[in-house]
Protein backbone atom coordinates (compact mmCIF):
# COMPACT_ATOMS: atom_id res chain seq x y z
CA UNK A 1 0.00 0.00 0.00
CA UNK A 2 1.54 3.56 -0.80
CA UNK A 3 1.44 5.31 2.12
CA UNK A 4 3.00 8.30 0.42
CA UNK A 5 1.39 12.23 1.31
CA UNK A 6 -1.03 13.40 -0.04
CA UNK A 7 -0.07 16.23 -1.26
CA UNK A 8 -1.74 19.79 -3.37
CA UNK A 9 0.39 18.70 -5.92
CA UNK A 10 -0.67 14.75 -6.25
CA UNK A 11 -3.65 16.24 -6.22
CA UNK A 12 -3.53 18.08 -9.19
CA UNK A 13 -1.64 15.13 -10.44
CA UNK A 14 -4.47 12.83 -9.57
CA UNK A 15 -7.18 15.61 -11.30
CA UNK A 16 -4.59 15.94 -14.60
CA UNK A 17 -3.50 19.70 -14.15
CA UNK A 18 -0.39 20.81 -14.00
CA UNK A 19 1.25 20.50 -10.61
CA UNK A 20 3.89 22.91 -10.22
CA UNK A 21 3.89 25.60 -7.58
CA UNK A 22 3.44 28.43 -10.03
CA UNK A 23 0.61 26.67 -11.70
CA UNK A 24 -1.10 25.37 -8.68
CA UNK A 25 -0.81 29.41 -7.30
CA UNK A 26 -2.26 30.39 -11.05
CA UNK A 27 -5.21 28.25 -11.12
CA UNK A 28 -5.83 28.77 -7.34
CA UNK A 29 -6.17 33.10 -8.68
CA UNK A 30 -7.63 32.43 -11.73
CA UNK A 31 -10.81 30.49 -10.46
CA UNK A 32 -11.14 32.33 -6.92
CA UNK A 33 -12.94 33.47 -5.05
CA UNK A 34 -15.33 30.61 -5.36
CA UNK A 35 -18.61 31.93 -4.30
CA UNK A 36 -19.86 30.37 -0.75
CA UNK A 37 -22.50 28.66 -1.70
CA UNK A 38 -20.68 26.54 -4.49
CA UNK A 39 -19.50 23.05 -3.22
CA UNK A 40 -16.03 22.72 -4.72
CA UNK A 41 -16.79 19.46 -6.29
CA UNK A 42 -19.90 21.49 -8.12
CA UNK A 43 -17.82 24.30 -9.61
CA UNK A 44 -18.13 24.66 -13.42
CA UNK A 45 -14.26 24.26 -13.65
CA UNK A 46 -13.93 20.42 -12.99
CA UNK A 47 -14.51 18.28 -15.51
CA UNK A 48 -17.36 15.24 -14.86
CA UNK A 49 -14.58 13.19 -14.18
CA UNK A 50 -12.42 15.47 -11.84
CA UNK A 51 -15.26 16.35 -10.10
CA UNK A 52 -16.44 12.58 -9.51
CA UNK A 53 -13.07 11.76 -7.82
CA UNK A 54 -13.28 15.02 -5.87
CA UNK A 55 -16.96 14.04 -4.37
CA UNK A 56 -15.17 10.38 -3.89
CA UNK A 57 -12.39 10.87 -1.91
CA UNK A 58 -14.22 13.56 0.08
CA UNK A 59 -17.05 10.74 0.80
CA UNK A 60 -13.80 8.42 1.82
CA UNK A 61 -12.94 10.95 4.39
CA UNK A 62 -9.26 9.78 3.85
CA UNK A 63 -6.34 11.35 3.04
CA UNK A 64 -7.25 12.68 0.16
CA UNK A 65 -10.22 14.84 1.92
CA UNK A 66 -7.29 16.36 4.15
CA UNK A 67 -6.01 18.21 0.91
CA UNK A 68 -9.07 18.76 -1.11
CA UNK A 69 -10.27 20.78 1.90
CA UNK A 70 -6.88 22.55 1.35
CA UNK A 71 -7.91 23.21 -1.85
CA UNK A 72 -11.58 24.08 -0.93
CA UNK A 73 -10.31 26.80 1.67
CA UNK A 74 -8.22 28.24 -0.81
CA UNK A 75 -10.42 28.55 -3.31
CA UNK A 76 -13.30 30.28 -1.83
CA UNK A 77 -11.05 33.55 -0.32
CA UNK A 78 -11.00 36.70 -1.75
CA UNK A 79 -7.21 36.83 -3.34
Amino acid sequence: MDETPNTLEHLFEQLGLAADEASIEAFIASHSPLPEDVKLADAPFWSSAQSQFLKEKLLEDGSWAIVIDELNLSLHQAR
